[in-house]
């Protein structure tokens, strides 16, 4: 059997561990139970779109994590990952006749929410559907901080630095539409040694005679009228260090408490809808740790025990046991392969649960139900 058809044992417990880790850190910031709408715009949450209710070429919406499971069980989703400041469309007038089961009084459209073609299934700037049956290249997405869209790392126009789940990406379109972004990106932004070089060998600043009637002079020599002595951002602008405008930039941890907020630099921030960039609770890293601090406050929680709440006495035995002659007998499978050094294959795995239900027809089969 080639490499390719066998996975170790090993394999397989990091790959769950990291998918339910992953899984906690964007559902757990979420409310699974009740419809996030009358909380209002919320500030970040799991959000989905669904085609089955809102089909392309209508109008884009939105549903919370609760009404993902509740209203739109069954239906064609789009997982979204997390947005900023949406309110819960599920039910008002974008979907016709289907009515939120969790908060059935809504408006008939959140006019504050903001919408791309994710909410149709596309993404980045090739605008091709995630996974992509057509794409033979793999390789990461990567979510813009400011317009949230997801662009695969080979469409950023730049190098993707190492340990990119630590930083925040803004792409080039959202750096071109909001200008001064560049001049805090010459100074804060991260750029790995083949970007550098780039910078060095294409880029070369004029000296003071070549730059004519641009010339920044220093701020001291500024009046007060003309620059702020407070605005960090005029003082950035002063010293004229400069990057080659294009590509995507990425960001370091923290770089936002090094933006200026001085009362013009907020101001300008408010015009152009970037007020987020100054909170460091915006952050995805934020709400993910969030999501982990409450699922470790559940810790001892399990989701079968949830489940058996809607039980009879009998069928909780039945389950619980069930459940746990399972978990052994897997366990004990799986460890011969251990012992054995051996590889665990899908044909084993599915061998196993074969064997786990005919032994249930059986025992079923022989099992008195009383009337």
């Amino acid at each position: 059997m080639s490499e390719e058809q066998t996975v170790s044992l090993v394999d397989v417990l990091e790959e769950d561990e990291e998918l339910e880790e992953e899984a906690s850190a964007v559902l757990a910031g979420s409310d699974s139970d009740h419809c996030s709408y009358p909380q209002g715009y919320v500030k970040r949450q799991a959000l989905y779109a669904c085609s089955s209710c809102t089909p392309k070429g209508g109008e884009p919406a939105g549903v919370c994590l609760a009404c993902s499971y509740k209203c739109h069980e069954g239906h064609d989703l789009f997982e979204l990952y997390t947005k900023r400041n949406f309110r819960c469309d599920c039910g008002n007038r974008k979907f016709m006749e289907l009515h939120c089961k969790l908060h059935s009084e809504k408006d008939e459209v959140n006019s504050l929410n903001k919408y791309s073609h994710n909410f149709f299934g596309v993404y980045c700037t090739c605008s091709r559907p995630y996974p992509d049956p057509d794409d033979q290249v793999e390789g990461e997405m990567i979510q813009c901080v400011v317009c949230e869209d997801w662009l695969h790392g080979r469409h950023l126009g730049c190098v993707v630095p190492d340990c990119v789940e630590l930083q925040e990406m803004i792409c080039e379109s959202c750096m071109n539409k909001n200008h001064f972004l560049w001049t805090y990106a010459a100074h804060l932004s991260v750029q790995v040694k083949e970007e550098r070089e780039a910078d060095q060998s294409n880029t070369t600043l004029p000296n003071k005679e070549e730059q004519g009637d641009e010339v920044i002079e220093p701020s001291c020599k500024r009046s007060r009228e003309e620059a702020e002595p407070s605005c960090r951002l005029k003082q950035l602008q002063a010293i004229g260090q400069k990057r080659v405008q294009s590509g995507a930039v990425f960001w370091p941890s923290g770089w936002r408490s090094k933006l200026c907020s001085c009362i013009t630099c907020k101001e300008c921030l408010s015009e152009s809808g970037l007020c987020f960039l100054l909170d460091e609770s915006d952050t995805v890293l934020a709400y993910e740790n969030k999501g982990k601090t409450n699922e470790q406050g559940r810790q001892g929680h399990d989701p079968l025990m949830s489940a058996l709440d809607h039980l009879n006495h009998v069928q909780q035995l039945e389950i619980i046991h069930g459940y746990n002659d399972m978990k052994t007998e897997l366990k004990d499978f799986l460890q011969r392969f251990a012992e054995d050094g051996k590889v665990v294959t899908p044909d084993d795995i599915r061998r196993f649960f074969e064997q786990q239900s005919r032994k249930r027809r059986r025992d079923d089969a022989g099992r008195f139900y009383p009337t």
